[in-house]
């Protein structure tokens, strides 16, 4: 796990005993993969926490509404961005006071009880302690005295979590700071960067969201001629904006984004190099009402469509794979009036397309 700032290395000056502190702070779950969430498609998950009859609140976690993943896996949107990722990790409110204390000082306890825990490692979890207990602290971080017990419901610890589709563990895991108090309505302190924000909300909105199939409609339909235009085209009504959006609601703590994808270009390839596209690129462009191509109507077959294909050799006794291909423009907003853009995204089918020759006829 990797380890920056003096705010870490300050705990000690071992590296040994600088590990065995994160791997007790492990014991507590501020890491946790709260991000997982148990979607349902189209409607609003119920993942926020909340607060028991004592006052104490548990691990917030990120609830996500909207065309999103129902079981918390990654979506079917592509970025344009090869080098855009979703953030890996962050800090976000974890437990109050009361219920920290509780956790930190019993794994503590059962730290300084493992045979072996002497030396060096002893002194980390001693100068762990002491932060929590006895308002030892260090540069930017101040300690805190019994776990601040005294501003129970007055604001939360905040913890790093883990994004559990970020496949590398070392960026999944590089939030370890320990635990961290922010006051209800208070900024997290700055040396945080990587504290939830609706931008980084925004991104794993993206991360999770469901683009609609796209299945383009052909004239002719699954079989068509060699040297024969066909066209394509989508209506207005089988696609429109996707939006997604992720929050996070606890006491003093509430954010979210809305992440929204509108489709802007189709982009066609008929699977094989003995084919021509209409236009000359595969690009058709979005029209002014919101289609794409324009539907093929009687009479039209010898022009040529504005979208559209035409093979130049029989699939015999197979078929091309037509690939479809949206281009989805993204943007989102978030609380407090942000927003922006965010990569563009992709998202393609693929279709079975049958080419016969024409028969030719004697007389």
């Amino acid at each position: 796990m990797p380890v920056n700032g003096p705010r870490r290395t300050t705990l000690s000056a071992g590296a040994a005993a600088l590990t065995l502190t994160l791997s007790l702070i492990a014991l507590v779950e501020p890491a946790y993969a709260g991000e997982a969430p148990g979607n349902t498609q189209g409607s609003d998950t119920e993942q926020s926490a909340g607060s028991n009859d004592t006052g104490i609140y548990a691990a917030a976690k990120i609830q996500y509404s909207g065309s999103v993943t129902k079981d918390g896996s990654t979506g079917n949107v592509t970025s344009s961005d090869v080098n855009w990722t979703p953030p890996p990790c962050w800090y976000a409110p974890y437990l109050g006071a009361k219920a920290f204390k509780e956790k930190m000082s019993k794994s503590i306890e059962d730290a300084k009880n493992t045979p072996g825990m002497g030396g060096t490692s002893g002194a980390a979890i001693g100068e762990l302690q002491r932060h929590y207990e006895d308002e030892y602290g260090w540069t930017d971080t101040p300690g805190y005295k019994d776990y601040n017990v005294d501003k129970d419901g007055e604001g939360m610890f905040w913890a790093g979590v883990e994004n559990p589709n970020e496949p590398d563990p070392l960026k999944r895991g590089s939030c370890s700071d320990i635990p961290f108090w922010v006051d209800n309505g208070d900024p997290p302190p700055p040396q945080h960067e990587e504290a939830i924000k609706p931008e980084m909300l925004a991104a794993l909105a993206y991360q999770h969201m469901t683009l609609p199939d796209t299945k383009v409609t052909l004239a002719p339909a699954a079989t068509t001629k060699v040297n024969l235009p066909t066209w394509a085209w989508l209506d207005k009504a089988v696609f429109d904006e996707v939006q997604a959006t992720a929050a996070i609601n606890v006491p003093g703590f509430n954010i979210q984004a809305t992440t929204t994808a509108k489709p802007v270009a189709l982009k066609l390839e008929p699977g094989t190099d003995d084919a021509q596209t209409y236009p000359a690129s595969g690009e058709c462009t979005i029209n002014a009402d919101g289609s794409i191509g324009e539907p093929y109507a009687k009479g039209k077959s010898d022009e040529t469509p504005p979208c559209g294909l035409k093979y130049l050799r029989s699939s015999g006794d197979g078929t091309y794979k037509l690939r479809a291909t949206i281009t989805w423009q993204i943007s989102w907003t978030g609380t407090g009036g942000a927003g922006g853009d965010l990569p563009n995204g992709t998202f393609g089918n693929e279709q079975a397309v049958t080419v016969q020759e024409i028969q030719a006829v004697n007389r």
